[in-house]
């Protein structure tokens, strides 16, 4: 996933899940535990769509009014990579009010007509020109090297700080630090679909794998009679429950024992009360599936909060990217829409929030079908307790100009990540002071705006 330097705690969970996979054929690294006492009153859950590879944000959202859209055009009709209403390679053109008055027209891309229905139902957000910031930058800042984040444009590195919430990177992402936070206990929930993410890692918030498919059954226990096969259960906790010195082995042990514990209740999530929602066959949607019944069983348990991360490859877009961001775009849309009409069936529509990240966004300017790594991009926050409408500016549109850092349209950001973090931080239940000091590790003293206000 990224290059990051491996903290103690996420090596025993790697380690852990390698020993385990012989044992629990379908069940991964588990090492989940049940719901603490929750410092809060309420449930909610934050879910992170990760976008490997940089998604091209210029072609997800495009600017409608005349300056933006004509410069657009110019620069991007030349690799084939402009799209248009007319072509019907661009939605139905939209309305927005920036936050500053003005009027924005705009359209999403063609392969996410979900997404434009779920955001004229106000449930979605879109945030412009964020990325990974120490401080606000003018281009003349960019160039003498001041307070620049390191590592920009490289997939690992940008990976990693974008998780990690802070430019300098961490061993824990900052999903999992808010756990750490509101959990009185820190065992509130982080789990990971399919894909290990540094978001949900926390300090005392132990992270947990989980398949994307959700098969979370026991291999090898299947015997009959009933009681041959708890003989072999019983003798399995009884091997794993024994002092052993090595440091790695108990960690494994225990997440392995701590999987079995749930694993008739994770199983009940997938075959008791079954969803009637009909999810595709995309693996983002089988994440969200997964998420959907994890949630559904989590939040009978009263208060607390729970981060989840699920991820699609494939958006290193250097070449064939018409075809291939279509294709990306329209299984993140319509996954989103069946997780969004799941979470409706299962009455937890006000308490989830998904929003999305991405290694960094792509230069305006096209290669020969395709674009390079840039810097600034536009996400999609996406809920029911989302205030719809587009948050932030777009940059202009001029290669070489004040927000472009190299020349080929790659936007210096407006917003920072930590500022996006910290509005959903907020949201989520986290005071600002915890989230300035504990979760963003003092990040945003550079920032006066800590609300961008898409959060009802």
């Amino acid at each position: 996933m990224c290059n990051d330097k491996m903290s103690r705690r996420r090596f025993l969970g790697v380690s852990a899940q390698a020993g385990m996979l012989g044992a629990m054929s379908s069940l991964g690294l588990l090492g989940m535990t049940r719901p603490a006492q929750a410092a809060v009153g309420d449930y909610k859950a934050l879910v992170c769509l990760y976008m490997f590879g940089g998604n091209d944000g210029n072609n997800m959202i495009v600017p409608l009014d005349a300056a933006h859209y004509t410069a657009y055009n110019n620069i991007r009709r030349s690799g084939g990579l402009a799209l248009s209403v007319e072509a019907q390679t661009l939605l139905a053109a939209r309305n927005a009010r920036l936050q500053d008055g003005t009027e924005q027209p705009f359209a999403f891309h063609y392969g996410m007509p979900e997404i434009d229905a779920l955001y004229a139902q106000g449930q979605v957000a879109a945030l412009l020109n964020v990325g990974n910031l120490r401080q606000p930058l003018t281009k003349a800042q960019y160039q003498t090297g001041a307070g620049v984040p390191p590592q920009l444009f490289s997939h690992p590195d940008q990976n990693q700080q974008n998780q990690a919430g802070t430019p300098s990177g961490a061993g824990t992402g900052w999903g999992g630090r808010l756990a750490d936070a509101l959990g009185a206990n820190g065992d509130l929930d982080a789990v990971s679909i399919g894909t290990n993410g540094l978001f949900v890692s926390g300090t005392t918030v132990q992270s947990n794998l989980l398949p994307g498919n959700g098969l979370l059954s026991l291999a090898g226990m299947n015997f009959w009679p009933q009681s041959e096969a708890d003989k072999r259960r019983a003798a399995l906790v009884q091997a794993l429950s024994a002092s052993n010195p090595n440091l790695i082995a108990t960690a494994a042990n225990k997440s392995l024992l701590n999987g079995m514990e749930l694993a008739k209740d994770l199983q009940a999530a997938n075959s008791g009360a079954v969803l009637q929602t009909v999810f595709p066959g995309y693996s983002i949607a089988q994440q969200l599936k997964t998420v959907a019944q994890l949630i559904r069983l989590r939040a009978t348990q009263g208060p607390g909060r729970q981060v989840y991360f699920v991820s699609l490859g494939g958006f290193d877009t250097h070449g064939g990217q018409a075809w291939q961001q279509f294709d990306l775009l329209r299984q993140v849309s319509q996954s989103v829409a069946a997780f969004q009409n799941a979470l409706r069936e299962i009455g937890a529509e006000q308490n989830v929030t998904t929003f999305t990240m991405s290694d960094f966004g792509r230069t305006l300017q096209p290669n020969s079908g395709g674009t390079d790594h840039a810097w600034g991009n536009h996400q999609l926050i996406i809920g029911a307790a989302v205030k719809g409408g587009l948050y932030g500016r777009f940059p202009e549109f001029v290669l070489g100009g004040k927000d472009d850092a190299t020349g080929r349209g790659a936007w210096i950001p407006h917003l920072s990540n930590q500022q996006y973090g910290a509005t959903l931080g907020r949201w989520f239940g986290a005071e600002p002071d915890t989230l300035e000091n504990q979760v963003f590790k003092n990040e945003l003293v550079n920032f006066p705006v800590k609300d961008l206000g898409f959060m009802l």
